[in-house]
């Protein structure tokens, strides 16, 4: 029997940053996968055969290059520069590991046609998205939102942060409906108009990140890793073994142990022959790449005992819900999306009342910029939330944008949370990955969870022996 204080289940992006996380602060953990390779759920597919293989669709062709220079993100999404994310991967120094770069443009879709997001004083002034009157009255929100301080009611304009709604600060600066709609879909990235009666403070934080993260870099507030969003559990898993985490891959999951309602252990049984192929595939994808070979765990062990359990819904499907459906159609371009100043990457939102719909339609591209494709090849992907008995149907709008289409790969799955806290069973489920191209709502599903488990505020300074290794560089 192998004692631990932690068992993660899972290598989905989540799972291994609260490895990692749980091994930084001393704590003896153990990450077991089903799977032979990290990710999860949200794994990045290499080479692009096995994308066709796992679709079940015939291919590909000749003309997408070879297969080994893909890596496709099955559930893309970018990070803002300054969000709380980025700041995990400074703090927790996994940025030595990572190299990112820019995604080239964020836009808006309004009456069938893309528009760049406005998002600094100077972008305001050329927008085709507002008249002169609403650019002055636009302007005066994004210096309202960068000189507000929740610490200091002098920068609160005689308006209540916690009680005035994000409508009614609208209507003080005196904005249009046309403004209101990409300022809260596309700035403050809400994903429907229900934050439009909420109090405003979580909207000007927002709007504050937004424009913050555009400083950074002037094309858009967005980032994204080379080699595709692959990389960053195996960095996270590579932090966890460095500080003792033991990994366990392609190994099946058979029971999870209770005692009076309380996680007691994991059983798993395994062959020799399976620790040892293990073995190989935790060598390959630690070992090798950071000289960890003496911390590969092979064992006939049976049972492992914990104090804590941490995984995703698809290791205890009796414990989650489902709440939704997500619909993401993966599509491959020979050419950049129109009206996108011909970006290799970019972030296109649709609002929902352009489409009379209650959640926003989310579109990714990136391309052979980021090392994720052949040359010239781009992968944009379009996501929602389902709303109807037809998905394919309903991101149409989206999928017209990035015509003509070379081949899609369409998924659809259910979007499921835990039951519970977690806290009298000690296991914490994380939830499903939603329809978002951004990683906002994971941010606060890692908070929310660390918060849960350690009891304690996740908080972090940035470090100084290693900085973000970002290029804007073609």
């Amino acid at each position: 029997m192998e004692e631990y204080d932690v068992i993660v289940l899972g290598t989905g992006l989540k799972e291994c940053i609260l490895s990692g996380l749980m091994s930084q602060s001393g704590k003896k953990v153990l990450h077991i996968d089903k799977n032979p390779y990290y990710g999860g759920e949200s794994a990045s597919i290499s080479p692009l055969e096995q994308l066709y293989k796992k679709f079940k669709v015939p291919g590909p062709a000749k003309s997408l290059g070879r297969g080994k220079e893909w890596n496709i993100d099955l559930i893309p999404k970018f990070f803002l520069a300054n969000n709380e994310l980025v700041n995990i991967l400074v703090h927790t120094e996994v940025t030595r590991y990572l190299d990112f770069k820019v995604i080239e443009g964020s836009y808006v879709y309004k009456a069938g046609k893309v528009h760049k997001v406005p998002g600094t004083e100077e972008d305001a002034h050329a927008s085709d998205l507002m008249g002169m009157f609403d650019k002055r009255r636009f302007r005066k929100l994004l210096l309202f939102a960068l000189n507000f301080d929740v610490r200091n009611p002098r920068t609160y304009q005689d308006m209540d942060p916690k009680k005035t709604t994000t409508r009614d600060l609208f209507s003080h600066f005196d904005l249009g409906l046309d403004v209101m709609e990409f300022t809260g879909h596309a700035i403050a990235l809400h994903s429907s108009d229900s934050y439009l009666d909420q109090p405003f403070l979580e909207t000007i934080t927002r709007i504050r990140l937004y424009s913050e993260s555009l400083s950074r870099y002037s094309t858009s507030p967005y980032i994204y890793p080379v080699y595709g969003l692959g990389e960053l559990p195996q960095g996270f898993a590579r932090l966890s073994a460095e500080y003792g985490g033991t990994f366990l891959l392609n190994r099946a999951v058979d029971e999870i142990v209770m005692d009076s309602g309380k996680v007691k252990a994991v059983k798993s049984d395994g062959k020799a022959s399976d620790f040892w192929r293990e073995g190989k595939e935790v060598v390959k994808n630690l070992g090798h790449r950071c000289g960890l070979r003496d911390r590969v765990f092979l064992s006939l062990s049976q049972l492992f005992h914990c104090k804590q359990l941490i995984c995703d819904p698809s290791y205890v499907p009796t414990r989650v819900r489902k709440v939704g459906r997500v619909i993401r159609v993966i599509c491959l371009l020979n050419h950049p999306v129109k009206n996108t100043h011909e970006a290799s990457s970019c972030q296109i939102i649709i609002p929902q009342a352009q489409l009379n719909r209650k959640s926003d339609i989310y579109i990714s591209v990136v391309s052979y910029a980021h090392n994720v494709a052949s040359d010239g090849v781009y992968i944009a992907t379009v996501s929602a939330t389902v709303e109807t008995n037809n998905p394919e149907k309903e991101v149409q709008p989206g999928l017209e944008l990035l015509e003509p289409i070379m081949q899609k790969f369409v998924s659809v799955c259910n979007l499921l949370v835990p039951n519970e806290d977690g806290k009298k069973s000690q296991i914490f489920v994380s939830r499903s990955y939603d329809a978002t191209n951004h990683f906002e709502t994971e941010c606060e599903d890692i908070k929310d969870m660390y918060h849960r488990i350690t009891g304690a505020e996740l908080s972090f300074g940035r470090s100084q022996r290693h900085q973000s290794h970002t290029s804007d560089d073609d």
